[in-house]
């Protein structure tokens, strides 16, 4: 063989070489992006709000810019998008007469008294993520609704839930219902309503994990915490819970030493085993309104409440491994378990957020605060946004930034950093009470009307 020769079959191997990694690598990298970037559930994947960082999310946007599209929302809900793939789900329910519609700003009292009027249609909705385009819609329920609600909620509170293999919607007071990725209702169980604080009904979100549909609901005559097995729908399991009427959707924690099913209660915080039975609980002296979710970042569980009306707003960080009453005495601050307390520092309606170590809690009346996530030291105090900014959804962040949607559909860009520094404003003149869905590239923002698509990417 020549040299000329050798040279040149050396050079077209080189070439396949080089052609072969980049093939391997753009698959890994798409079976990487496909593998991380759905959002299954009420605040993504981890529960904590936090998306991968991806150049194609954006930071500024309106109505129009970076909109990729817009689907119409029928009827009222503030259940979350979820993304799985290519398809987005989301829940609303359609009422056939005119009722009193949500409202933003604070209400401290009694909900709406009566029920809606008239037939309602409880809905599921599928869209397609790079379009918009509807694929289908399902009508899980339908009659006049039975129970009153807050003033500020809606009868599709709960968002719902996916495995990847089924769609697990819940709509409080009714029903969990079951549908595979087509829309075929695999199976249903029947919620029978019970009396919540005020009337204010619920809003509690499932959680799925391992073949299980889990679900809480506090109220104020039979509370409880109640696992379904995910293909058949039957009842695996259900503990009785001695609480009143809460709101926070169920966390599963899955640390060093096992996985548990972390609850928040007004009478106590608590934890389960996968198979119902508690494995710690505490006495938090949690505010009158337990709202906010609990989630985990850097090995420590956070649970926090802070009804606006109470002196007492606890935020808790506790490390795993616990087990019986892990309360704190009197004159504590922490102890085996409880890693720090802060007494007046929690919120209402938003969950907090954990971002590259600081813990950022969003208060309702317009004011960001930030704390060392592992230690609880202040890293800064009450920063307030826009005079007359309220807040309802939960932040999320990516890209070194972190995203605070008001209820007037004004989302504020803050830099992640010790000190407060407001970057853009992006509005989308709406009311906005629902957390968004980040996935694939695309930012996913509910309004009281519409589903927006947002994303730097081409289209």
């Amino acid at each position: 063989m020549c040299k000329r020769t050798a040279t040149r079959i050396c050079g077209l191997n080189l070439v396949r070489f080089i052609f072969l990694v980049g093939a391997i690598s753009l698959s890994m990298t798409a079976i990487s992006v496909s593998g991380q970037d759905n959002w299954p559930r009420f605040r993504g994947p981890q529960a904590d709000g936090v998306a991968k960082d991806d150049s194609r999310l954006p930071i500024q946007w309106s109505k129009t810019d970076n909109v990729r599209w817009v689907a119409e929302i029928p009827g009222v809900g503030w259940s979350c998008p979820i993304v799985w793939g290519d398809r987005v789900f989301l829940t609303t329910v359609v009422g056939e007469e005119e009722n009193v519609a949500p409202k933003k700003g604070l209400y401290l009292g009694r909900g709406v008294r009566t029920p809606a009027k008239g037939v309602h249609h409880w809905l599921v909705y599928c869209f397609e993520l790079k379009s918009g385009k509807q694929l289908w819609k399902r009508e899980a329920h339908v009659g006049e609704p039975e129970i009153p609600r807050h003033p500020k909620s809606t009868y599709a509170t709960e968002t719902p839930t996916t495995d990847g293999k089924r769609l697990y919607a819940l709509f409080g007071d009714v029903g969990l219902y079951c549908y595979d990725f087509d829309g075929e209702l695999l199976w249903s169980h029947d919620i029978p309503m019970k009396k919540t604080f005020l009337d204010y009904g619920a809003a509690s979100s499932p959680i799925v994990h391992n073949g299980q549909v889990i679900i809480v609901y506090d109220n104020q005559q039979e509370s409880y915490i109640a696992s379904f097995d995910a293909k058949t729908g039957k009842q695996r399991w259900r503990t009785e819970r001695e609480e009143t009427s809460t709101w926070a959707t169920a966390f599963l924690w899955k640390n060093k030493q096992r996985t548990e099913i972390v609850t928040c209660g007004r009478g106590k915080n608590r934890s389960y085993d996968l198979s119902g039975k508690l494995l710690w609980e505490f006495d938090g002296r949690m505010s009158n309104l337990v709202i906010p979710s609990p989630f985990a970042s850097n090995g420590l569980l956070y649970i926090t409440s802070g009804y606006i009306g109470d002196s007492h707003r606890p935020i808790f960080a506790i490390k795993p491994g616990a087990s019986g009453d892990i309360s704190l005495k009197e004159d504590e601050t922490s102890n085996q378990f409880i890693a720090w307390y802060q007494p007046k520092a929690g919120p209402y309606n938003p969950s907090p957020i954990v971002y590259k170590n600081s813990y950022y809690t969003l208060l309702d009346r317009g004011f960001l605060t930030c704390h060392n996530a592992t230690t609880g030291e202040e890293i800064y105090g009450k920063n307030r946004f826009p005079s007359g900014s309220s807040f309802t959804a939960s932040p999320w962040a990516y890209n070194g930034k972190l995203f605070f949607l008001s209820e007037t559909g004004e989302t504020h860009v803050v830099e992640a950093g010790p000190e407060f520094k407001l970057l853009h404003t992006n509005s989308l003149d709406e009311l906005c009470l629902s957390s968004p869905a980040v996935s694939q590239g695309k930012l996913l923002i509910r309004t009281v009307s519409k589903l927006y698509c947002i994303s730097n990417a081409q289209r």
